[in-house]
């Protein structure tokens, strides 16, 4: 029979794209039943949400989650809504 080794890997990747507006990035370990990693996106409103997380065993998933940056919003214009227009309903056409 053949020992199995415990899970042990690590990744990370990132994406920053000016046009799009996408700027996010992973990284994760895990050695054995021990697991710790973060991410973070830029939101649409312009903050940057960091999560950092970690995994033990059985203690479950454990977030941590941060914002960077101050929410922005584009300014908002209401105009009034146009005055209906009220006309008669057309006539219909006579048939003989």
């Amino acid at each position: 029979m053949a020992l199995k080794a415990p899970p042990r890997y690590n990744y990370n990747y990132a994406v920053v794209d000016d046009y799009s507006g996408n700027n996010y990035n992973a990284q994760e370990e895990r050695d054995g039943y021990d697991t710790q990693g973060s991410y973070y996106v830029q939101l649409p409103d312009g903050r940057l949400q960091r999560v950092t997380y970690t995994v033990n065993g059985d203690s479950g998933f454990v977030a941590d989650v941060t914002y960077e940056g101050e929410a922005q919003y584009a300014p908002q214009s209401y105009a009034p809504a146009p005055s209906p227009s009220y006309r008669p309903a057309p006539t219909p056409p006579a048939y003989q």
